[in-house]
């Protein structure tokens, strides 16, 4: 048991109903939504929290009451008439019958959403502004329209009532329409609805009497807000902490669900769901310090990634109940594994961002680390045992092979595993030392722990060859040897070094360095914030229109604002066309994508990244020597099924099966190598 773990699981009672403990997962946007509803997949992903001892899940993060508040961008769940209600009562069903309980969070998002989707009508807000998230410039709302949001509000929690949930939340936090009246930066009205903060948190209000007044007074409704903005102009702690009185005192709220920062800007959003570059619960004292002026339990969420850290806020009297939303992303079973004695088996989360970031380029939520997350119609977090046991050979110890070998030994078979070096991990450690990237090292390190306590056989130092893999008879191997890095097509490449080169430690530049960056994602940005962090002078070029293309929102902002802080030279829209030496220093041509025009740097190291070629020489090897050539059987993973080389006609043993997994196939990434693995041995 850890520390406090008794603060944690202790139940919280809020007005008759009982919460079976103080852990809960906040509203947010999967993407999972269909046709503006919580069908199966949006049920499914959050039924498995409720089996994992979750105490309350709150689903639909900005689900839109009003048709003038698009669902669609996200994918999200419209509250905007009874068709909904059904699918409530269904989901409901689901997660009771695990013993948790679900709230739905409604919102309507003002100029916080864009307006050529959907229905085409333009943003609402308080006033005309432009938000720079959204880039949307809003319609200032008249008197009827406000009214007519005001009634949007009240049908949708008679709705939430209707429909089961225990619960719903509105939302003035990160932008949404009630604190875009709230703020000064969004609110430049005259009437009744600006001016003083009095007037300016009319309008929220007259939204929770309505709501109260629809669904009853004894249905629980409450609020997530902001504590800070944490904005140059934005409301402040004191702002916020007078309008989280005022609602309290006047009973319109059961709960505050309080946040740190705001979500206006590009940078403003990656502080308000900080990510592995800020410290564990940074904003636990932001929502301590309204609890202290408040008589309504407080829920916290943001990066609290781990139960030590949620027990203390519990127990130290910080919160009442505290969020670990992505914790549950990347282990949907940590309160089970908790109470069972198996905290050590949790799947921390290490704050990578993955899932967020795939949310707002308009793709589903998937986690780093756990690929069965979002997919539970098809993928197991709890693995099944085979009914007959197999030998099984993994070569290679990334992450990729290491989650082959956890699954393939949690489905009963006698696994070995092969590891070159004399650590398991592959390219995620050298990732990870990269500045403020050292938090990636809890991936690996959970499942090495995994297999060892599963009894793999690993065998570090030990470069497999057929004859090796031979010797122990496999009827399973699984090949994850992973990839390289490319040093790229320029004439004269052979004059560069990789990025594994600098952070391996194997080259240390110093002086002046070109570093150019074909990939677009984390290795080439963290790699020159290392280098400057080192005393270099740095230019970080590419191909693409700008720095970290591939990054996603909570991440490149950072990346972004460390580079600046660091003097690093940013040039996009250039790529490397040459190298050659000069004296003991290095030429590098570049090229203008856009106007072809050719410029040259004299710089002491040229440092590229161009990502990985695939080490697959022991797959080729053994390709002709397996009874499946190497290949998957393309329909059968996609639907789920067993592979069918794995028996002969008779249904004896005939040979070994040959597979791939990882970036020994085609250089991806973390989340895709995991997933390779998972999704096919599962059924090994």
């Amino acid at each position: 048991m850890i520390a406090n773990a008794e603060a944690l699981l202790k139940p919280l009672t809020i007005k008759g109903m009982t919460i079976r403990n103080r852990v809960m997962s906040t509203s947010h946007a999967p993407s999972f939504g269909k046709d503006g509803k919580p069908q199966e997949r949006y049920q499914l992903y959050h039924e498995e929290k409720a089996k994992g001892g979750i105490g309350l899940t709150m689903f639909g993060g900005s689900s839109s009451v009003s048709l003038d508040s698009p669902a669609a961008p996200w994918n999200q769940i419209s509250v905007a008439d009874d068709s909904v209600i059904p699918f409530f009562q269904q989901f409901s069903d689901r997660v009771h019958q695990h013993g948790a309980k679900l709230m739905i969070q409604l919102t309507h998002m003002g100029r916080r959403t864009k307006w050529d989707t959907e229905n085409w009508f333009p943003v609402k807000s308080a006033s005309v502004t432009r938000e720079p998230a959204s880039r949307s410039v809003s319609k200032e709302l008249e008197q009827e329209e406000i009214d007519r949001i005001v009634r949007d509000f009240a049908q949708a929690a008679r709705r939430a009532r209707e429909g089961g949930l225990d619960g719903c939340e509105i939302s003035a936090a990160h932008g949404h329409l009630v604190d875009q009246f709230w703020s000064q930066l969004s609110n430049h009205r005259t009437d009744k609805y600006g001016g003083s903060l009095e007037n300016r948190m009319r309008f929220g209000i007259e939204v929770l009497t309505a709501m109260r007044e629809s669904a009853g007074d004894d249905y629980i409704i409450g609020m997530r807000m902001s504590g800070d903005e944490l904005l140059k102009g934005g409301l402040t702690a004191e702002d916020l902490i007078a309008i989280a009185s005022e609602y309290a005192s006047r009973g319109l709220v059961d709960f505050l669900n309080v946040v740190g920062g705001q979500a206006r800007d590009h940078i403003a959003h990656a502080v308000s769901l900080p990510n592995m570059s800020f410290p564990v619960a940074p904003y636990l004292p932001i929502a301590s310090a309204v609890k202290r002026e408040v008589d309504i339990p407080i829920f916290h969420a943001q990066r609290v990634t781990d139960l030590a850290t949620g027990a203390r806020a519990v127990a130290e009297g910080h919160v009442d109940m505290i969020a670990m939303t992505r914790a549950h992303i990347a282990d949907p079973h940590l309160i089970k594994k908790l109470t069972e004695g198996r905290a050590d088996d949790i799947r921390q989360c290490v704050g990578y961002g993955y899932c967020i970031d795939r949310i707002y380029i308009g793709k589903d939520a998937l986690c780093i680390q756990n690929a069965a997350t979002g997919r539970e119609a098809t993928m197991p977090h709890v693995i099944e045992k085979a009914d007959v046991k197999k030998r099984a050979v993994v070569v290679g110890g990334g992450v990729g092979g290491l989650e082959a070998a956890r699954v393939l030994a949690e489905r009963g078979h006698e696994v070995t595993l092969f590891e070159k070096t004399d650590k398991l991990g592959g390219q995620v450690l050298t990732a990870a030392k990269a500045t403020w990237r050292e938090a990636l090292t809890g991936i690996p390190r959970w499942l090495v722990g995994q297999v060892q306590k599963l009894g793999v056989d690993i065998r570090l130092n030990t470069e497999a060859d057929d004859a090796a893999i031979f010797a122990l008879s496999p009827d399973i191997v699984i090949v994850a040897t992973g990839g390289l890095p490319h040093l790229g097509e320029a004439m004269g490449s052979e004059h560069a070094i990789s990025t594994w080169d600098v952070l391996e430690g194997k080259v240390e530049p110093s002086g002046t360095v070109l570093l150019y960056d074909e990939m677009g994602d984390h290795n080439a940005a963290s790699t020159a914030e290392h280098l400057a962090k080192k005393g270099c002078l740095v230019e970080l070029a590419t191909h693409d229109r700008m720095i970290g293309e591939e990054i996603g929102g909570t991440n490149q902002p950072v990346h972004l604002r460390e580079l600046y802080n660091l003097g690093v030279i940013q040039t996009p829209n250039m790529e490397l066309i040459e190298i050659y030496p000069e004296g003991n220093r290095k030429i590098a041509a570049l090229r203008n994508v856009m106007t072809h025009q050719e410029e040259e740097r004299v710089v002491d190291y040229v440092v590229v990244d161009y990502g990985t070629h695939p080490v697959d020489q022991l797959h080729f090897a053994l390709k002709e020597k397996s009874k499946n050539a190497g290949f998957v059987d393309n329909d059968a993973i996609v639907a789920g099924k067993p592979q069918p080389y794995e028996t002969n006609g008779s249904g004896q043993r005939d040979g070994f099966t040959l597979y791939r997994v990882g970036d020994v196939l085609a250089g991806r990434n973390i989340h895709a190598a995991i997933y390779d693995a998972l999704r096919l041995c599962k059924d090994l």
